[in-house]
């Protein structure tokens, strides 16, 4: 049976802070991001993984460095944000100004993807697991609570169910041979 999947979101960034949909734009950490990521580190001591997987985007690239796995990333392409398309840069409140009701799980993003897409992403994620050990991955919020959904071999849209903060971590593993979401915090 496969180890673990520790799943680590990216630290704050400012456009995390005010609450903007952020995909594609490359943003960097602020200076809260850069302490939260740092404090990683820590909480990731004393465990081994065989692979280190990373979202390309530079926010999770800087929180796995600074977390003092960067030497060790492979950047993998399928861990980039969900693309918001037209709502990229927007808050909820903006967006629900032209599109009243719109929820992101349930009716995805003009011009971007919706949650079919994104969970074909995390299902290539998942199958290229390794067979044996332990692997962490640096990603972002929306794709991480998609990739927790497929886990659990839930639809994609189930994602709303989870949350996971800044510079949080959930460890996806087994429990009796069955897939289970360990803990998330």
């Amino acid at each position: 049976m496969a180890g673990q999947l520790v799943v680590v979101r990216h630290a704050d960034t400012d456009w995390t802070v005010s609450g903007r949909h952020t995909s594609r734009t490359d943003i960097a950490l602020n200076a809260t991001g850069r302490a939260d990521a740092a404090a990683l580190a820590a909480r990731l001591a004393g465990r081994s993984f065989v692979a280190v997987w990373c979202s390309p985007l530079a926010r999770a690239v800087q929180t796995c460095a600074i977390a003092g796995f960067g030497d060790r990333a492979l950047e993998r392409a399928e861990l980039r944000e969900w693309s918001y398309g037209a709502y990229e840069g927007m808050t909820t409140e903006q967006i629900h100004a032209a599109a009243p009701g719109w929820e992101l799980f349930r009716d995805g993003c003009p011009d971007g993807e919706d949650a079919a897409a994104v969970g074909g992403r995390c299902d290539a994620v998942l199958a290229s697991l390794p067979a044996d050990g332990d692997v962490l991955a640096f990603a972002h919020g929306h794709l991480l609570r998609v990739m927790i959904a497929r886990w659990l071999a839930l639809a994609p849209a189930a994602g709303a169910l989870f949350e996971l903060a800044p510079a949080g971590i959930g460890v996806l593993g087994y429990e009796r041979e069955r897939r289970v979401l360990r803990s998330l915090g």
